[in-house]
């Protein structure tokens, strides 16, 4: 069988079988997506410091030697293997640039103190202003201490469904895209959608996972896919008619 048309799983057990470097640099391929997309959406914490292509460049390295590692036997899937390890050394790269603030940690909970303490004098959220002046701190020093936390809570998202998860699927509802295709997924349980995500060809999974999980529009999933937004839209809608097409056949 030609290695374009093997599935993710064929290509796993047939590298694990024969060690054939060819299959390991198709698997590798497959997954940049995951590298870029961490390296998209924690730009802000390494802009002043390191290039995409830095992080991309290591993620690639990494995900080469987790392909090594991996065992779909003892392991979970290999989109969550790998997202861990990779937002794992984005950390450290960040850590290793020296980038992030110094004495972050005491700042960021002397911030978290003062403004639930603020909150519940002033009956609201404290300014940025009045929590500097709260803690005789620089207004922008706040600002950027803030700023890193939000985007290492980026971090902690994880780019995959747990598969033993009954909890209700929820659409983001921050602005993006308006795709009416969204009402579908209100109320349906992550383990039905993630058996009908199973069913889709790998580039219909990763749209729908850039689009739902990782909360992407249409241009930046191009980016990450390095393909026309046209051809993610097509994509989108052949997973939406799959997807609908499943459901329906378990209702």
């Amino acid at each position: 069988m030609n290695i374009e048309e093997m599935t993710n799983e064929e290509l796993f057990k047939a590298y694990h079988e024969t060690g054939d470097q060819a299959i390991r640099q198709a698997l590798t391929l497959r997954y940049v997506y995951i590298v870029r997309t961490v390296a998209y959406r924690t730009r802000d914490m390494y802009s002043g410091s390191m290039q995409a292509e830095d992080i991309i460049n290591e993620g690639v390295i990494e995900i080469m030697k987790a392909i090594d590692r991996y065992d779909p036997d003892k392991d979970n899937k290999f989109e969550t293997f790998i997202s861990r390890r990779i937002r794992g050394m984005v950390i450290d790269m960040i850590r290793r640039s020296d980038w992030m603030p110094r004495n972050f940690h005491k700042e960021r909970r002397s911030i978290e103190d003062a403004r639930e303490e603020m909150m519940r004098d002033l009956g609201r959220v404290p300014s940025d202003e009045e929590l500097a002046e709260r803690l005789n701190m620089d207004v922008k020093r706040i600002q950027l201490i803030q700023r890193v936390q939000n985007c290492t809570n980026v971090l902690s998202l994880d780019m995959t469904f747990d598969e033993d998860d009954e909890s209700v699927f929820q659409v983001p509802t921050k602005d993006r895209d308006t795709m009416p295709e969204e009402s579908f997924f209100h109320g349906e349980t992550v383990s039905e959608l993630t058996a009908a995500i199973e069913s889709l060809k790998d580039k219909e999974k990763m749209v729908v996972s850039l689009y739902y999980v990782e909360e992407l529009n249409m241009n930046q999933i191009a980016e990450v896919m390095e393909i026309s937004q046209p051809r993610v839209s097509q994509l989108h809608s052949s997973a939406i008619k799959k997807l609908k097409n499943y459901m329906q056949k378990l209702a």
